[in-house]
């Protein structure tokens, strides 16, 4: 997995122009079976990958936490919303409650998050290759396939079965 990982962004970025042009296709005019082929995809590449070898992107990246997130983890803590805010977010330029740090702060060393269970909506979301109107996420796409080799198969596979 390591060498996956590092070669990873080198060949997303090789990717980027023609998942870009793709992409805009897409968006103009979605196929009518769309959200059945994601589904399809995302739950045939996950049936081949395991998140708990890579982790990538909680060691990466940081997810956004909705205010209802806060709520509940800082409620699994039994904790103040705001004591939790204060120890482990931060405000990000657009104005959304993100990590202090990365690699995440719930991630152990054995790539178990420590808060799965109440885990943000954005890591429970995460790559977002089986969300609905996938065409509509095309930019978030972009960048998760330079983190996520998951994410990577899965819009290698879609351009294959969308022409």
């Amino acid at each position: 997995m390591e060498e996956v990982l590092r070669e990873l962004p080198k060949k997303a970025s090789e990717k980027h122009n023609e998942n870009k042009k793709f992409f805009a296709k897409l968006r103009k005019k979605p196929p009518k079976n769309l959200d059945y082929t994601m589904q399809e995809l995302h739950e045939a590449e996950f049936k081949r990958t395991d998140c708990l070898t890579c982790a990538n992107c909680c060691k990466t990246t940081g997810p956004l936490f909705t205010n209802a997130d806060v709520e509940r983890i800082s409620k699994s803590f039994r904790m103040k919303a705001q004591k939790f805010i204060e120890t482990y977010l931060r405000v990000d330029e657009e104005n959304d409650y993100v990590l202090q740090q990365t690699p995440c702060t719930f991630l152990g060393a054995d790539n178990y998050c420590s808060i799965y269970d109440v885990r943000p909506k954005a890591c429970r979301e995460f790559p977002h290759t089986d969300r609905k109107k996938f065409q509509q996420i095309s930019n978030l796409t972009l960048k998760n396939v330079a983190i996520c080799p998951a994410a990577f198969n899965i819009v290698e596979e879609m351009k294959k079965l969308i022409k």
